[in-house]
């Protein structure tokens, strides 16, 4: 299989399928009852700005699809979050803004605060089998506050948060796209994984290990489970977001995806 070759349609493939996977994903929290989280979406020209009140974190308050021909909406997205008092975190990707783009932030008082990385590959299937002793399943229904445990053990979070995750993500169960994943050791619960799929492009959008079963290849299982998933869904790509250097960044290339971008993240001193 010859390697994807980096090009301005590519890097939009890849920014769009990490867009559509968070609008759909904080649309379905919002639509909760009474929107628990407080989920807000706005779209400013091609950006799109996610607000959470009860979720501070920038994964969930961020602007992400801003470009160059935005220029005039910066002012009004620094005003939106502003009057809800949550620091501004502006999602930069390579070859849709430019110099007079980043001039402009930094007029405004931003400056670069971090790096992400964009990984991707074409979706196929791996010719290997699990070791005995471990398995991988999608989850049922019932199964989500396992998940959530999980995602929160596994992330640093407490347990405090184990339902109101279970609760924010049982939602997308059954919504088009998703799919979630569950590794077994000895059949222990140890390990998930999701994906979210549209356009025929595949997002690997969330990854977390028990401390306790670390280092033994459960986050490169899980990663090539879901590249095969998307293979036979007909997906002509498949898309995963990463620290850069980290060890998801490290088992994403071992499996064969490589870098489509790097994008910065620009925040500045104000707000919460």
């Amino acid at each position: 299989m010859e390697a994807l070759i980096p090009s301005s349609a590519l890097v939009r493939d890849i920014e769009l399928s990490e867009r559509e996977y968070m609008y759909d994903r904080m649309t379905a929290i919002q639509n909760r009852i009474g929107n628990p989280e407080g989920i807000e979406i706005v779209q400013f020209g091609s950006a799109l700005c996610l607000y959470s009140k009860t979720m501070p974190w920038g994964t969930f308050n961020t602007v992400k699809g801003i470009t160059s021909h935005d220029l005039e909406y910066i002012q009004p997205i620094i005003n939106f979050y502003q009057e809800r008092q949550r620091k501004i975190q502006f999602e930069v990707v390579p070859s849709i803004v430019d110099a007079g783009f980043l001039k402009m932030l930094s007029d405004h008082g931003f400056y670069q605060t971090g790096v992400h990385t964009s990984t991707v590959m074409e979706p196929r299937i791996f010719d290997e089998q699990l070791p005995e002793h471990i398995c991988i399943h999608e989850l049922n229904e019932d199964q989500f506050e396992t998940y959530a445990m999980i995602h929160c053990r596994g992330t640093g979070l407490p347990d405090d948060g184990i339902a109101p995750v279970a609760a924010n993500n049982k939602v997308l169960l059954h919504r088009p796209g998703w799919k979630f994943f569950m590794a077994y050791v000895h059949d222990e619960p140890a390990a998930v994984a999701v994906m979210y799929s549209n356009h025929a492009i595949a997002s690997l959008t969330f990854a977390a290990t028990l401390p306790a079963f670390r280092g033994i290849g459960l986050h490169q299982f899980l990663l090539k489970r879901r590249i095969e998933e998307a293979k036979r869904n007909d997906c002509r790509l498949v898309v995963g977001q990463c620290s850069f250097l980290s060890q998801s960044h490290r088992n994403m290339e071992r499996v064969g995806m490589k870098i489509g971008y790097i994008r910065t993240t620009w925040t500045n001193d104000e707000g919460v």
